[in-house]
């Protein structure tokens, strides 16, 4: 799966979740076998990420322009 996620559903988590948005997804081979996946949320004081469903998120391919600046800002 891509390191980058879009949430395409937001309703159990708004507060933490905003739908069409990008997030980075941290490898976690544990939760994915669970169907979850680990991400960085607009709570960016957790740096190990939160764990959100599959369903929520749909992996995306960036221009590696867009992958550095994002992976720039992070943390």
């Amino acid at each position: 799966m891509s390191e980058f996620v879009i949430c395409i559903d937001n309703a159990s988590n708004p507060a933490s979740l905003i739908v069409g948005k990008v997030y980075r997804r941290l490898p976690d081979a544990d939760a994915e076998s669970h169907r979850m996946l680990r991400i960085i949320d607009e709570d960016t004081s957790e740096l190990d990420g939160y764990l959100y469903p599959m369903a929520m998120f749909v992996a995306v391919d960036l221009p590696e322009e867009a992958r550095e600046v994002l992976i720039s800002n992070a943390g």
